[in-house]
């Protein structure tokens, strides 16, 4: 049988708020966007028949572009208009890219948005090096504009990320994670490229002249919201998995636990529950596998002990965080647009 995606009451209170389209989020930079994409594409350009290959079949599989797309948001924001917003856009869709290509290989994953991983594709061997060959080549494409501050901000930003996930393999299908680990590894692996995106262009000169703050307030205030924001877009992809379906995930339900991965809804489930019931939860860790457990008596306790609920109400609290983090700005259509973002997040159903 397969597992139903549970349907809690603070999932259903929120559907009833109409979600934001993406062209209210996304139509004011819809141009630069896809100039974006097309140096995306561009960048993959190579005299290895394997890498403009893999990269065709990359920009194919489409992606939300939210990190590229909160970049050149803030540089409207700021009042920047140039290539070289485009460029750093470009720049963290290739890190976020080869971030996923070498997660997939870490979690043996065969499908991703739906369509079949590169690692299962041509193994795991090859889709390394493509990774490595991303991360690369995105740190050039950062060099093109000779601004060096951005490169050691977008360097950083992939630093944490790795790290994010060196603690996370190093707690793999551990079920004593605790709450202040998870969240220390996805500040790291999530919120940190966020923020980036967020806070590069305030390193693109010169800003609009009525800002109305300093340089360094503007980066503290988009730092913030970047992190509220990507942590929150965390939760709402851990809570993904228990609430949507095989279809909109692209993979089955419950991938993360199958994985080894203990999410936050599961770390607050454990304490509250009986020593058998929590081996149901230890059985999947350690089996890598349904074999012992079914995906539904994971999602009954979850359901009973209303912790997506809880996580959900996070997610929330994350999302107002953020836009209380753009209140300096000056009002306009970028600034509205970025106050959209938590909104758009909060409703993603993939």
């Amino acid at each position: 049988m397969t597992a139903q995606p549970l349907k809690p009451a603070a999932i259903e209170r929120r559907h009833k708020i109409a979600p934001p389209s993406p062209e209210r989020f996304l139509g004011l930079v819809g141009d630069k966007l896809a100039a974006t994409e097309v140096v995306f594409r561009d960048h993959f350009g190579s005299d290895v028949p394997f890498i403009q290959h893999a990269g065709e079949y990359l920009a194919s599989s489409g992606g939300k572009r939210m990190r590229p797309a909160l970049l050149l948001l803030v540089a409207r924001m700021l009042g920047h208009d140039s290539e070289e917003e485009v460029t750093y856009a470009a720049v963290v869709e290739f890190i976020h890219t080869a971030t996923l290509i070498h997660d997939d290989v870490i979690d043996h994953a065969a499908l991703r948005r739906g369509q079949t991983t590169l690692n299962e594709l041509w193994g795991n061997s090859l889709t390394v090096l493509l990774g490595d060959w991303l991360y690369t080549n995105a740190m050039k494409m950062a060099l093109s504009h000779g601004n060096l501050e951005v490169v050691r901000e977008l360097c950083e930003a992939t630093l944490k990320m790795v790290e994010g996930e060196l603690l996370a393999l190093q707690r793999l299908g551990a079920a004593d994670l605790t709450v202040d680990e998870y969240f220390a590894i996805i500040d790291r692996k999530t919120a940190h490229l966020f923020a980036s995106a967020c806070t590069v262009p305030t390193l693109i000169t010169p800003a609009r002249p009525d800002l109305g703050m300093s340089r360094e307030a503007a980066r503290r205030a988009l730092q913030s919201y970047g992190k509220s924001l990507g942590t929150c877009f965390q939760l709402v992809d851990d809570l993904l998995d228990f609430t949507a379906s095989e279809q909109e995930l692209g993979k089955p339900v419950l991938s993360d636990l199958k994985e080894g991965k203990l999410t936050l809804p599961l770390i607050l489930l454990l304490p509250r529950v009986a020593a058998g019931e929590r081996r149901l939860v230890q059985h999947v860790l350690e089996d890598r596998s349904f074999a012992r457990t079914t995906p539904e008596q994971v999602l009954e306790l979850v359901r009973r002990e209303g912790t997506v609920d809880e996580v959900e109400d996070m997610a929330l609290e994350l999302a107002e965080e953020a836009r209380e983090s753009l209140a300096g700005f000056p009002a306009g259509a970028a600034r509205e647009a970025l106050e959209l973002a938590p909104d758009f997040v909060l409703h993603r159903r993939h």
